[in-house]
């Protein structure tokens, strides 16, 4: 069963810029890499670009299960995404996706690109929230801390 990926979520991705992709190694080690271009492609599909992303990619082609992991960093809302990754082969299709990377200004070379069918999406939230503290002071909090770095 597929799950829907609403304007919400959409809209959430395309204002997020870094998302981490878990795969699983051919022995069975995870990987955790950072993706920058984690996109809403459909109501049930997500995409993103190899850049440089060798051990994601090859992990892949072995275990397509993957996890995605999308928060926000000054609200600490998010979302995780599971489900099952492909390489795009189709040319029509990785055309279409890399005109949309283009067109939103990603310039580096991309040198695949990769569905996933996700099967299932969980909010994610701060502990913060389950005692009461506000998404206003959460994000003042992180707000200041990111300003003094």
């Amino acid at each position: 069963m597929m799950f829907v990926i609403t304007e919400n979520i959409k809209d959430f991705l395309n204002l997020q810029k870094l998302a981490y992709v878990a795969t699983v190694s051919h022995d069975g080690r995870p990987n955790i890499s950072p993706k920058g271009t984690v996109i809403g492609w459909d109501s049930e599909t997500l995409a993103f670009a190899d850049i440089r992303s060798p051990d994601t990619m090859r992990n892949l082609k072995d275990h397509p299960d993957v996890e995605i992991n999308v928060i926000d960093p000054l609200s600490r809302k998010g979302f995780l995404f599971q489900g099952k990754a492909s390489i795009v082969e189709d040319e029509s299709v990785y055309a279409k996706i890399l005109n949309h990377y283009r067109q939103n200004g990603v310039k580096s070379k991309i040198n695949s690109i990769v569905l996933v069918a996700v099967s299932n999406v969980s909010d994610v939230t701060s502990p913060l929230y389950d005692v009461g503290i506000s998404e206003e002071e959460i994000r003042s909090k992180w707000q200041k801390h990111f300003a003094n770095l």
